[in-house]
């Protein structure tokens, strides 16, 4: 049980340092991802996986930003998606930064309820697994909901798009709890 607690606590750390980069990123950008359908925020979390991945099979980051950086993207990409699914997007981003919190709050909320409900059955078994493997699991959670969105949404036995969101979200902060313990991202 003190894992549990330790993990809420790491959970909550790694989900305030991304709201902090998200309200930052508000006040330089405003609303604009609003603009955004969620196949477009599919495409840009791919590309911060497909980074990351790159990086660590080559072993070299020549640009510089680090693998970090994409995990908390990946993450503010993945609250971004399920508000894009729920709210809708629209062509005039006007919402003020309060009311983008407050989905913020709620959609990482979501996150940590899914998260300690997976912890109880699978026994926190993302402890174990290389940051590595990892990435490779945010892709495939990529391919997916690419496939979903390509079904116009529909599937016959398996979770929808928000459940892949809040997955891959999940994924990024499990590889972000491994990067503050000193684990290295680049395996």
């Amino acid at each position: 049980m003190a894992e549990y607690k330790r993990t809420e606590e790491q959970f909550g750390n790694i989900i305030a340092e991304c709201r902090l980069l998200f309200t930052q990123k508000f006040k330089d950008y405003g609303a604009s991802w609003r603009v955004m359908r969620p196949t477009a925020i599919t495409d840009q979390i791919s590309i911060k996986a497909k980074r990351i991945r790159s990086v660590q099979v080559k072993g070299e980051n020549k640009v510089g930003e680090s693998l970090k950086n994409e995990f908390i993207a990946i993450v503010n990409y993945a609250i971004m998606g399920m508000v894009q699914l729920e709210k809708g997007y629209t062509d005039a981003p006007e919402e003020e930064k309060e009311v983008l919190l407050s989905w913020y709050d709620e959609y990482a909320e979501r996150s940590k309820q899914l998260m300690f409900s997976k912890n109880h059955d699978y026994g926190e078994a993302w402890r174990s697994m290389r940051i590595s493997s990892i990435t490779d699991i945010i892709l495939q959670k990529i391919f997916r909901t690419k496939q979903i969105e390509d079904n116009q949404g529909s599937t016959k036995v398996s979770e929808g798009i928000d459940a892949n969101y809040l997955d891959m979200l999940n994924y990024a902060i499990f590889a972000l709890i491994k990067i503050s313990e000193g684990e290295d991202a680049m395996e």
